[in-house]
């Protein structure tokens, strides 16, 4: 809670920071970056670096922040914090670096804001930014226990036990300690960071979802190689498309994520466009490995049948399951998939069953529409849950 004297200046300082908040980034990672080179190499994805994406989710969620403690300043905005703290555990990132980037960002505001920047303005959002560092090293503290790993210490390495090519763009690998030992437990659509060395010597870091069930010797990841007509292909992506082979060993994060299957038998839709049917994937499998009768509407989006990563596995999934059901949509669906309908997906005509959890993953848009349709329907927003690959944009939308 921000305290009385910080209030009246957050709330008339808003809009200014606001409306700079882009530049005060932009100028901020700069400032980190010369100070800091190897932030850059071994930890920040350079890839959103490069196209700005990091920047928009800096300056989104600070903004967010400061305006969640205005509007609701009695209660915490615990889903986004929940959010950034898993992302940041399973970076191995540590308390100390948050006075790091403390020191960088209000360096940052002072040249971009000038004398706009007070000393009673410094202080007010000094307190802003401490209120969201220390809330996300207590929830990561919390992480890291939970994890049985000392702070930032989440790394191990394992090996390559097989590679599969699920589509002309999707490559799954199976992982296993290299003691031979079991994987280890996740929760039914947590992720995992996958750190590569580089051929320039930079180590960088990406995460992709578990896609399959927990309680295996191995774990497996499905990785959609980015390519970008606007830009530089995905490196970490690439580097594993061109080179990870059976016996290879990779480091590999202990597993984080929020987007996780809840208790009870309530109804769930488990919406996902593209890739982002990994996680569903993940649930789907242990739904079905526990014997679960809960009804489950599934909903898939994809650009044609071949580029369904998983296809065949998610349809028999969803057969496995007494009370499912799967809604395809394909932009060319061709003649594999006669029981698709076509183009976008519209959840306009589907039968939702009240009380509901929905789960979606994938593309922004997407998610933006599917949620903005449930909402229309009376679905409440604290059961519309989301996972986003890379970036979360959508706190500065």
């Amino acid at each position: 809670m921000l305290s009385e004297q910080a209030t009246p200046v957050v709330r008339a300082t808003l809009p200014v920071v606001g409306a700079a908040i882009g530049d005060i980034a932009e100028l901020f990672y700069r400032r980190l970056f010369d100070a800091r080179p190897a932030l850059l190499s071994d930890l920040f994805n350079r890839g959103n670096q490069a196209n700005g994406e990091q920047r928009k989710a800096l300056a989104g969620s600070i903004a967010a922040f400061a305006g969640m403690l205005l509007e609701t300043p009695d209660a915490r905005p615990d889903a986004m914090l929940a959010r950034i703290a898993n992302k940041h555990a399973s970076l191995g990132i540590t308390s100390d670096q948050y006075k790091i980037v403390h020191r960088h960002l209000f360096a940052a505001m002072t040249d971009v804001l000038g004398a706009a920047l007070t000393d009673e303005v410094t202080a007010a959002w000094d307190e802003v930014y401490w209120l969201m560092a220390n809330a996300l090293i207590a929830i990561e503290t919390r992480l890291y226990q939970e994890a049985g790993a000392a702070e930032g210490e989440v790394w191990r390495r394992m090996e390559i036990t097989e590679r599969r090519r699920e589509t002309p763009d999707v490559v799954s690998f199976l992982l296993r300690p290299r003691d031979g030992g079991p994987a280890g437990p996740f929760r039914p659509g947590q992720y995992v960071s996958v750190q590569v060395e580089l051929p320039d010597g930079a180590r960088q870091i990406r995460q992709y979802s578990l896609s399959a069930a927990p309680g295996r010797r191995d774990w497996r990841i499905s990785v959609k190689r980015v390519r970008d007509a606007a830009g530089p292909d995905g490196e970490v992506s690439s580097w594993l498309h061109q080179h990870a082979r059976p016996g290879d060993v990779l480091t590999v994060s202990v597993p984080f994520g929020d987007l996780v299957l809840p208790e009870g038998g309530g109804p769930l839709l488990l919406a996902s466009a593209g890739i982002g049917n990994t996680p569903v994937l993940a649930v789907l499998d242990h739904l079905a490995a526990t014997g679960a009768g809960r009804r489950i509407v599934t909903v898939h989006a994809d650009r044609s049948p071949a580029d369904h990563a998983h296809r065949e596995e998610q349809r028999a999934l969803v057969r496995a399951l007494p009370d499912a059901r799967l809604h395809l949509w394909y932009e060319s669906p061709g003649d594999e998939a006669p029981e698709a309908a076509v183009g976008r997906a519209d959840l306009g005509g589907l039968e939702l069953p009240e009380g509901l959890t929905a789960y979606l993953c994938g593309p922004l848009p997407f998610m933006r529409a599917v949620r903005g349709e449930l909402l229309r329907r009376g679905v409440p927003a604290e059961r519309i849950h989301y996972e986003v690959f890379g970036p979360d944009l959508w706190l500065g939308r």
